[in-house]
């Protein structure tokens, strides 16, 4: 029998598992490059926020097997806050059995208790099984489109 699905706010001990999590999505999204310390930072900076970031883990038998991270921002079209969600990721051997569902459902409760009256997210466009996912789950495409710059370093323009 399965062991039972757990979730809970990631903790420093966690990392390691998240950051192969992220190496994992990463490899899905083209747009994103890997670098373990970036990551591990990243998640150190969401770490050190719980009022404005969370970071949960989902656990099956004492392994870490997905994440989802989320951060509130002010939305002047809600007028209210809304949370990004980002780096959902469930190991692939977990996949259909739940976990996302539950990952998605937590994260939601997490910024809905916050204030939050938006959730959005961003899915690369060539990955058809996390679009069915995400389709499943009620998300629905918008009409923007996502755009991005690196500014250059501090005193160059």
């Amino acid at each position: 029998m399965d062991a039972e699905l757990s979730i809970r706010a990631a903790r420093e001990a966690d990392l390691p598992a998240l950051v192969e999590l992220i190496r994992a999505l990463f490899a899905l999204e083209p747009d994103f490059a890997v670098d373990a310390e970036r990551q591990r930072r990243g998640l150190r900076l969401l770490l050190s926020d719980p009022e404005r970031a969370a970071v949960l883990v989902e656990k099956r038998g004492g392994r870490v097997i997905g994440m989802v991270t989320a951060q509130l921002v002010i939305s002047t079209a809600e007028g209210a806050p809304s949370a990004w969600i980002e780096d959902m990721m469930v190991d692939a051997a977990e996949r259909g059995k739940g976990a996302g569902r539950q990952l998605l459902a937590a994260i939601e409760s997490w910024a809905v208790t916050r204030g939050a009256t938006r959730l959005q997210l961003l899915a690369d466009r060539e990955n058809a099984p996390a679009l069915r996912f995400y389709a499943r789950a009620q998300w629905q495409p918008t009409r923007m489109v996502c755009l991005r710059r690196t500014p250059p370093p501090s005193g160059r323009s």
